[in-house]
């Protein structure tokens, strides 16, 4: 080596190793150990924003999972497929199923000392495999995966097909699940380590440049609001408003709590990418079909059947990630799963307004709620006029009518809804026909002049 040599290394060793140092080494990491689902799918997609956001230069995940919805799998599948950082996995305990294909789009996988990784098959609900084009398409998605980063797509392939022989891994016809030192030996996973800290040994990584994701309150609430059980109960709220809305005409409260039921049901939905606009918008057309069916349409019938059907549709799709009806990649089951608890939180809706409705309606508190003036018996308070000998009467307006409330005739009150959408209380009214219980009336000024009783 001469020395013009020598002395062009001695100028560019200092500058090399200031470059070095001045490269970020900051490392994301993030937690997922539970179903991968719309939750895991949220806290990966956020922490990668944050992990850009800080010019991490590892993103870090530890999994422990038995598996989920592969819609969602996928969708960090390509997130770790397409990261503009180093992407680790690091299997602590388990990787089933889903979590083999997040796996799989790592750059590097390393295995917790009797953890295990595999058996992808694709099966519903109560555990049976789901037919061929369901693990054909799982098939594809875990050999293209393999192949994107350089693993071996045979052995991806045999996780969820047990006709794929590998009988130096696996006996023939049985689905292959991988210990941590037999995926090192089929060099899936680089290495097997004992806990988080020796495999930032192995890693290279110190621990002061790992930055921990935190879940925020608003991360945590959403969880908590997608809750099966929690979305029945806002279900509750919904339909129980809309009832005693159509039910009761003019009160207020009840619409508070189905627009607030309904706001808290929707909104994760739709923060989580599950629930779309069109959705949204089937949910609120059966809303509209069914008012119409009680306020303007006699009887019940199309609109009514239409509404509820719309509704429901409205509400199960919501929960439900799906491409405008296709659901081909949602987790078997799940579509049926939401159809069953809209269909039981209607159902218990209305027994319970069958058994306590009345009550309610006649509760004091209720009458505080939505009244300034209690509706006694002994005043004349009749909710269901059951004669049309009213038609063309003269009334007083009671409460406001937008378009229903209550209106007063001869002392006694009778539920009514206007039919000029508006009327003041204290207002002058008569009443123009009588249908499906609900007395329809129009302002006193507006009334023609003949065939009028006073």
């Amino acid at each position: 080596m001469n020395k013009i040599t020598k002395s062009f290394l001695a100028f560019l060793f200092p500058i090399l190793v200031l470059l070095d140092s001045s490269v970020a080494q900051t490392v994301y990491k993030v937690d997922i150990k539970d179903e991968i689902g719309p939750n895991a799918w949220r806290t990966i997609d956020v922490a990668y924003k944050e992990a850009l956001a800080v010019g991490a230069s590892t993103f870090l995940i530890e999994l422990n999972t038995f598996g989920g919805a592969v819609n969602f799998a996928d969708s960090i599948r390509s997130k770790l497929l397409s990261a503009e950082m180093k992407s680790i996995v690091y299997i602590n305990n388990n990787a089933a199923s889903a979590g083999a294909l997040i796996s799989l789009a790592a750059d590097e996988i390393y295995m917790h000392r009797g953890g295990s990784l595999g058996a992808a098959s694709v099966v519903n609900q109560d555990g049976e495999i789901m037919p061929e084009k369901y693990q054909s398409y799982m098939r594809g998605l875990m050999r293209a995966t393999a192949e994107a980063k350089g693993r071996n797509p045979k052995i991806a392939e045999a996780f969820v097909d047990p006709e794929v022989s590998l009988t130096e891994l696996k006996p023939d016809g049985k689905l292959l699940t991988l210990t941590a030192s037999e995926a090192v030996k089929a060099g899936l996973v680089k290495a097997e380590v004992k806990n988080i800290n020796e495999l930032y040994e192995q890693a290279h990584i110190k621990p002061a440049e790992v930055v921990q994701h935190e879940v925020t309150f608003v991360d945590a609430m959403v969880g908590f609001l997608i809750n099966p059980m929690v979305s029945g109960l806002l279900i509750l709220g919904i339909i129980g408003g809309i009832y005693f809305e159509l039910q009761t005409p003019g009160i207020g409260f009840a619409l508070v709590v189905a627009l607030v039921s309904a706001s808290l049901f929707f909104a994760p939905l739709y923060i989580q990418g599950l629930a779309d606009n069109w959705e949204i918008a089937i949910f609120i057309i059966g809303v509209i079909l069914l008012a119409l069916e009680v306020f303007v349409i006699p009887g019940f019938g199309v609109a009514g059947i239409l509404g509820i059907i719309c509704v429901l549709c409205g509400l199960a799709f919501s929960m439900v990630d799906n491409n405008f009806l296709d659901f081909k990649l949602t987790k078997p089951g799940l579509l049926m799963n939401s159809f069953l608890i809209v269909t039981g939180a209607m159902v218990l809706t209305i027994v319970l307004m069958v058994i306590f409705g009345r009550n309610i309606l006649r509760s004091s508190a209720f009458r505080v709620l939505v009244l300034s003036d209690e509706q006694q018996a002994g005043r004349g308070y009749v909710s269901s006029p059951q004669k049309t000998n009213l038609i063309h009467k003269n009334a007083i307006a009671r409460t406001v009518l937008r378009p229903g409330g209550k209106i007063e005739i001869d002392g006694v009150w009778y539920d009514a809804v206007a039919l000029d959408g508006f009327i003041d209380a204290g207002e002058e009214v008569y009443v123009e026909k009588h249908e499906n219980y609900n007395l329809f009336v129009r302002k006193r000024n507006l009334k023609p002049e003949d065939g009028l009783q006073s």
